[in-house]
């Protein structure tokens, strides 16, 4: 039987050790930390439990295909319940709009507080419908570095659709194009967060993702998120899959240009296939050393993404109008990225996300309080001066929060945890804390994405958030499924 080693088990690497044990492999997870899940995790304090990374579930088919792959009845292993309400809006002159699951409630209520005709809204759903029905097949669930991938059906049919993709304006110039109001222009501007980019430079081609959001739905596991990690790793190791932590990988080992295996302190572990869950400039530059010559530098050299600014609050009061999903818009959108991607730093009033997992289970926070996940999007870490930037974005959104809310937010905090760019790299090796490796700021983005499997060294596989076809549980999903593909056939 031939043996994979899958390096990090964050949600992708998970579930390509699951695709992989399904398809006739032995494998062998190394984690360096202490648990599984990368940016997935979880973690309890005073009385509080928070999920520490990714916070919103789209398109759970993908996990429900993992166990279905498997012969298993996926609500043997995670059950999740669809959200009524997505997310609920909050602007600085006062403006609440409640974005509805469902798509004519959705449709009436943003109408109703912005006034914009409901023919325009429809018309800016249709069209990240569009994209998705011209993009998907090919550009995210396929392999784009591969011939076959175009010279198929689908990979006619997708080029044959290139037009609709909307790749040579900006998303704010396209959303301009669709919407008067610019609440509502702000609105949908606010989705090339999805995957660190900006929306005044990213490619319209990203309004693809209020379809994946609106049409899917958002959904919330039971447990929380990190249940979905629970449930992969309980999967994977029913399937026979062995899983190693606080085993960091030193080394990728290589013999004429072919990965033979990994070395782990001074054990080497030898393998058929090797597949990286780490940060792919991290794979190369650490893992990789030795072997300058076969690094690409030019994808090496790529823009990051943005990053994440991240305070959990235990807050001793219950806010009934507050949802599980929650934003709270800055006044100036153009101010807060140009600070963000031209000046390096954090703007003075940023953009906030509020998740809030005790709306949903109530044993994530103690009787009559609230877990409070605050997050703010910011630059990628270039030697900023952080602890006083972070100090002063801490006054900031109290203050902001504060007057939104009628409620002095800062008295209110009885436990505090701060997740900021230094650590984000630390614990997932994410380069300078980028959340979704290189940005999306370009309208050959989506070609410009590491790919699954390298051009330079036979048996090296890519998975994760940093690589094809980009971040965020859905994507990191297909990106496993993309390499189980890639991967040898095992003979039988």
């Amino acid at each position: 039987m031939p043996k994979a080693i899958i390096i990090g088990a964050g949600v992708a690497g998970i579930a390509t050790a699951i695709r992989l044990k399904i398809k006739g492999y032995e494998v062998e997870v190394f984690e360096a930390n202490a648990y599984p899940g990368g940016k997935l995790s979880e973690f309890k304090q005073d009385g509080f439990r928070f999920d520490a990374g990714p916070s919103l579930l789209t398109m759970p088919q993908y996990i429900d295909q993992l166990f279905l792959l498997a012969g298993k009845n996926p609500k043997d292993y995670l059950e999740y319940r669809q959200l009524p309400v997505i997310c609920k809006y909050f602007y600085p002159d006062g403006t609440k709009m409640t974005a509805w699951a469902d798509k004519d409630k959705f449709v009436d209520e943003l109408s109703k507080a912005t006034s914009e005709p409901k023919e325009n809204l429809v018309r800016g759903i249709e069209n990240s419908t569009k994209i998705y029905q011209a993009t998907h097949e090919v550009f995210l669930e396929s392999s784009l570095h591969q011939f076959k991938t175009f010279f198929s059906r689908k990979g006619f049919k997708a080029l044959f659709r290139l037009s609709q993709i909307d790749s040579k304006r900006t998303m704010h110039s396209a959303n301009e194009g669709f919407f008067r109001s610019k609440k509502l222009v702000q609105f949908f501007d606010r989705y090339a967060t999805y995957n660190g980019s900006d929306p005044y430079r990213a490619p319209a081609t990203l309004n693809v993702i209020p379809h994946l959001e609106q049409h899917y739905g958002a959904w919330f596991p039971n447990g929380g998120m990190y249940a979905i990690v629970k449930s992969m790793v309980k999967l994977a190791e029913e399937l026979g899959v062995s899983f190693n932590y606080n085993a960091p990988v030193n080394e990728i080992m290589l013999e004429y240009k072919k990965a033979v295996g990994i070395k782990v302190a001074d054990a080497i572990h030898k393998a058929d296939i090797v597949i990286s869950n780490s940060d792919v400039w991290f794979t190369y530059k650490r893992l990789l050393a030795n072997f300058p010559e076969l690094h690409p530098q030019k994808l090496l050299s790529q823009a990051r993404s943005s990053s994440a600014l991240i305070f959990y609050w235990g807050i001793k009061k219950e806010f009934e109008f507050l949802d599980l999903h929650n934003i709270f818009f800055s006044k100036d959108y153009k101010a807060e990225f140009d600070a963000i991607w031209q000046q390096q730093t954090i703007a003075a009033d940023p953009t906030v996300y509020l998740n809030i997992s005790s709306k949903l289970a109530s044993t994530d926070a103690p009787e009559g309080c609230e877990n409070w996940f605050v997050m703010i999007n910011v630059p990628a870490n270039n030697g900023q001066d952080w602890d006083k930037l972070i100090k002063t974005a801490k006054q900031n959104i109290l203050s902001k929060l504060s007057d939104l809310l009628k409620e002095d937010v800062g008295k209110l905090i009885v436990s505090e945890t701060v997740l900021d760019q230094r650590s984000i790299e630390s614990k997932t090796s994410s380069f300078q804390g980028s959340i979704y490796g290189t940005s999306s700021n370009d309208r050959f983005a989506a070609f410009l994405r590491h790919a699954n499997q390298s051009a330079n060294i036979k048996n090296l596989f890519f998975c994760g958030g940093s690589v094809h076809p980009g971040g965020g549980i859905p994507l990191c999903l297909l990106s496993a499924k993309i390499v189980s593909e890639l991967a040898p056939r095992v003979s039988t």
